[in-house]
């Protein structure tokens, strides 16, 4: 079985993250899968709607993290594979941005770090009430998001609440992000797929063309002022404290930051 699975029901392409005994977290093989996907919804004209969901009890909780590892071991600095991590993933979520039929993220659990992204890159989300969102590498990795990523959550939630979740390394329950206007809808548990068929079947009946208009104008809007931050990438990706937050996080141990 495919950690990642497209499938194609009607008009309805659907992308299962399909990793649950790792609350499926993302390897690079399933970011890449991701765009595939995003490519063959904008081919096939049959294909109206584009749904993102994760096998079992999780949205997508983050990057796999032991991929990490990796880092700073060959001719690059950790700080340079930083600035390749994160390009990539800005590339994805770009992508995932991009297409140009309705998106939507149907949330089950944790929506975490890169899930969080890939969730805030969609049209619309959609969650049960017990899932969390949030990115609390604050206090996990020591790392830090792209300059896109960062856009994207303060695109959503607004500054201060960006800080307060980031800064304090909290998540937000589904109500709290329905509350900021980033969950569009909250369902009780185990209502999910009903909900979802309801949303879907609506956004099926609206003119094609005005979904997608309205879908690239905001993209279009939240990028066309984005800054460079690849400087606070590789310091932050380059430092010994994120070798260190990545090492206890894969051993299960803790770490005492330095700020170096």
């Amino acid at each position: 079985m495919s950690e990642l699975e497209v499938s194609q029901d009607g008009a309805v392409l659907t992308v299962l993250f399909n990793r649950p005994e790792a609350r499926n977290a993302m390897t690079f093989a399933m970011y890449e899968g991701l765009e595939e996907a995003c490519a063959r919804a904008d081919a096939d004209d049959s294909v109206r709607v584009l749904v993102l969901r994760g096998a079992g009890r999780a949205f997508v909780a983050g990057t796999d993290i032991a991929q990490f590892l990796e880092f700073g071991t060959g001719e690059s600095t950790s700080g340079d594979d930083g600035i390749a991590y994160e390009a990539r993933i800005e590339r994805v979520v770009n992508r995932l941005e991009d297409v140009t039929v309705p998106t939507v993220a149907a949330v089950d659990g944790a929506c975490v770090g890169g899930g969080l992204a890939l969730a805030a890159a969609c049209d619309l989300r959609i969650a049960t009430a017990s899932s969390r969102f949030g990115v609390p590498i604050a206090r996990t990795l020591g790392n830090c998001l792209s300059m896109n990523t960062y856009s994207l959550l303060v695109h959503h939630l607004g500054p201060g609440r960006t800080l307060d979740m980031l800064l304090r390394a909290k998540l937000l329950s589904a109500a709290d992000a329905a509350g900021a206007g980033f969950v569009g809808e909250v369902v009780p548990d185990g209502e999910l797929d009903p909900a979802l068929t309801s949303l879907i079947e609506t956004l099926l009946a609206h003119a094609p063309l005005s979904t997608k208009a309205a879908g690239q104008a905001v993209a279009r809007l939240r990028r066309a002022t984005l800054p460079d931050g690849d400087d606070l990438v590789r310091e932050v990706f380059g430092s010994e404290d994120f070798r260190a937050g990545v090492r206890a996080f894969v051993d299960r141990g803790r770490v005492s930051w330095t700020g170096r």
